[in-house]
């Protein structure tokens, strides 16, 4: 059941409105508010931390053993979906890219400025900076809005990938320093795992020998996050030249997309055969 689910995902995804429907975070954000205001939960961010990441997921697990026994367990099915749909990231990247990669193909720097410091939030001392900036955007929300969500459905389910989703909107939207810190701590830990299998599929769909020197030294290190070992090896694995303005600037943008989708190819490939053997 869970590839039919995936492979629902992608049709959502690519033929349909629904995901902007399915995510909406008004009624967890009042939760987030509510916690943060409560004087034990602010003493306590692990508590706050519980209240609005834990408490959901045994919400959800809960309606899963009960819709488990009926129909053979098939009613469970749109439950899975709805979930992997709001555990996805928030937003359209290609969409939010769409000012930027104009401006930058005109050459308009003034205007990539802007757009980037709207659209993307990002900022950078020159072009060159600017430019490797939105790659690494490009990269990070493609594994935090997928592929992390994806890997923790495949291996531990629903519970799992919605667990991951309302960690990365605690670290987004708390307020209270202390409960964002935690969330952050909690998330670097779920992205251990599945930010190195991803570097793992960009050596395979790329340039290997690019992504096995850029990951020998920190396959197994602790320190280095998440953002920034999936951006080092996409860059390896896409051989992304250095950054020039202008439309050679663009391509590098699209080299780099079209090696998530090899790679994301290449994970439901992965999974379709495992589905299979089991």
């Amino acid at each position: 059941m869970n590839f039919l689910v995936l492979l629902l995902v992608l049709w959502v995804e690519k033929f349909s409105a629904w995901r902007a429907s399915i995510q909406q975070d008004g009624p967890w954000l009042r939760l987030l508010a509510g916690a943060e205001s409560k004087p034990l939960t602010t003493a306590q961010p692990w508590l706050a931390l519980a209240c609005v990441v834990v408490l959901p997921v045994l919400v959800l697990g809960v309606l899963l053993l009960v819709l488990k026994p009926v129909a053979y367990g098939w009613l469970a099915l749109p439950v899975h979906l709805l979930v992997v749909i709001y555990s996805l990231g928030r937003g359209d990247v290609l969409a939010a890219l769409g000012p930027f990669r104009d401006s930058w193909r005109r050459e308009d720097v003034e205007a990539a400025y802007l757009v980037a410091r709207r659209d993307l939030a990002l900022e950078a001392e020159d072009e060159g900076e600017l430019l490797q900036r939105v790659q690494g955007h490009l990269v990070w929300q493609a594994y935090q809005s997928f592929f992390a969500v994806i890997f923790w459905y495949v291996l531990l389910g629903p519970l799992a990938a919605l667990a991951y989703r309302l960690l990365a909107l605690t670290s987004e939207h708390a307020t209270q320093p202390v409960l964002r810190d935690a969330a952050v701590q909690v998330r670097h830990g779920f992205d251990w795992l599945p930010v190195r299998v991803l570097a793992a599929s960009f050596a395979l769909v790329g340039n290997f020998a690019g992504v096995s020197r850029a990951l020998l030294h920190e396959l197994l290190s602790w320190d280095i996050s998440a953002a920034q070992l999936a951006i080092i090896t996409a860059r390896a694995a896409g051989e992304t030249p250095e950054p020039v303005i202008g439309e050679a600037g663009v391509s590098s943008l699209d080299g780099l997309w079209q090696l998530l989708v090899r790679a994301a190819i290449f994970w439901y490939a992965a999974f379709a055969v495992w589905t299979l053997l089991i």
